[in-house]
C-alpha cells in the first residue's frame, strides 16, 4: 500500500480546490447575468412576465440543489444532448444562483423610496435611464453587502456537485479518504479548506453591510 503523507493529502485537495473556486465563479457571474435579466424583465413587462419570473425563483428556491443537478446531468441526456459533470454542474448552479440574486436584488429595488421612482418619471426619464441613473445606483449599495455573502453560499453547494461525478474539493476529498484510509485527517483538510475559502468572504460581507449602515447614518 502506498503510503500518503499530509503534504500529499494537502497537495491533491489544493489542486482539487481550482475546480471549487472556477465552478464558484462561473455560477456567480453567470448567476448574476441571468438574475439581472430576470429582474430588469420582472420590473418591465407585464403581470405574464412577473408571474414566470416568480414562478422560476420559487422553482429553484423550493427544490434541492441536488435534485437540479442530477436533472441538468441525467435529465438533458433523456432529450439526446450529451454533457460533461462539469457543464452540467455549471449549468445547474448557474440557474440556482439566479433566482436567488433576483430575489435579493428585486427585494434592493424595492427598498428605494417609491418618490425616486416619480421623480424621475416626472423628468420624462425611460425606463433604462430610470434604472441606470437613479434605481440601480441606490439599490446597488444595498445589494452588495447580501450578494457577496450569497456567494459563501454557491461555493458550498458546489459540493453537492460531487454526485455526479464532478471532481472538485468534496469528490477530491472522498477519492483520497478512500485510496489513504484516513478519514479523520483527510475531511478535516477538507473543513479547513473550505473555511479558509468562505470566511474571508463572510469577513468582507460583514465589513461592507457595517460600512453601509455607517453610511446611512
Amino acid at each position: 500500500m502506498v503510503e500518503f503523507t499530509l503534504w500529499d493529502i494537502l497537495r491533491n485537495l489544493l489542486l482539487a480546490a481550482r475546480w471549487t473556486v472556477a465552478l464558484s465563479l462561473v455560477a456567480f457571474v453567470g448567476g448574476g447575468i441571468v438574475g439581472l435579466a430576470l429582474l430588469l424583465l420582472r420590473l418591465r413587462s407585464g403581470k405574464a412576465a412577473q408571474r414566470f419570473v416568480g414562478g422560476y425563483v420559487q422553482l429553484f428556491q423550493g427544490t434541492p440543489l441536488l435534485m437540479q443537478l442530477f436533472l441538468a446531468y441525467f435529465g438533458l441526456a433523456l432529450f439526446g444532448i450529451d454533457t460533461s459533470a462539469w457543464v452540467s454542474a455549471a449549468l445547474a448552479l448557474t440557474l440556482y444562483t439566479s433566482a436567488y440574486l433576483t430575489e435579493i436584488w428585486r427585494g434592493c429595488v424595492a427598498a428605494v423610496p417609491r418618490g425616486q421612482w416619480e421623480a424621475s418619471s416626472s423628468l420624462a426619464l425611460t425606463f433604462g435611464e430610470q434604472m441606470r441613473h437613479v434605481v440601480l445606483p441606490q439599490a446597488g449599495r444595498l445589494a452588495v453587502a447580501p450578494t457577496v455573502g450569497f456567494l459563501v453560499q454557491v461555493v458550498k453547494g458546489t459540493a453537492l456537485a460531487s454526485v455526479i461525478g464532478f471532481v472538485e474539493l468534496t469528490k477530491a476529498g472522498s477519492m483520497i479518504s478512500n485510496a489513504t484510509f484516513k478519514p479523520f485527517v483527510v475531511y478535516s483538510c477538507l473543513g479547513l479548506m473550505y473555511f479558509a475559502l468562505c470566511f474571508p468572504i463572510s469577513l468582507y460581507a460583514r465589513s461592507l453591510e457595517r460600512k453601509l449602515h455607517a453610511h446611512r447614518r
